[in-house]
């Protein structure tokens, strides 16, 4: 009661309810695509270490050189099959698409472990 529409009617209430939590989700949206839109800075080309340059060159043996692509920035999987990546690994593209067409998120070889991860945080090697 001590609330400010502690006296409307229920109905109201929930649809109040609901309108705002669709504007708060469509303004989420908006942040997360404006977010993945900015563009990374890019990697600067370290030498690899000895395990990760055997990783490589297996990479470019069943991909070839032209499959290769440096992650630009930390990736945390959030969803089923994404992967969690380091900034600055390589990865092999073995697809530009997931499973629904999303073109935003590409299925990748991180050298033993497979899994999708957003294309924007990727660039060619």
């Amino acid at each position: 009661s001590q609330m400010p529409h502690g006296r409307m009617p229920l109905p109201s209430f929930w649809k109040m309810v609901e309108d705002t939590l669709q504007q708060s989700g469509a303004q989420l949206r908006t942040f997360c695509q404006t977010f993945e839109t900015v563009t990374p800075s890019p990697v600067t080309q370290q030498p690899l270490n000895p395990a990760e340059e055997r990783k490589v060159l297996s990479l470019v043996s069943k991909h070839g050189p032209d499959k290769l692509y440096q992650v630009t920035s930390n990736i945390s999987g959030s969803k089923d099959l994404d992967l969690t990546l380091q900034r600055g690994q390589i990865v092999a593209l073995l697809q530009s698409v997931d499973t629904k067409g999303n073109t935003s998120r590409w299925l990748v070889d991180a050298g033993g472990p497979r899994g999708f991860v957003p294309a924007g945080k990727l660039q060619p090697y």
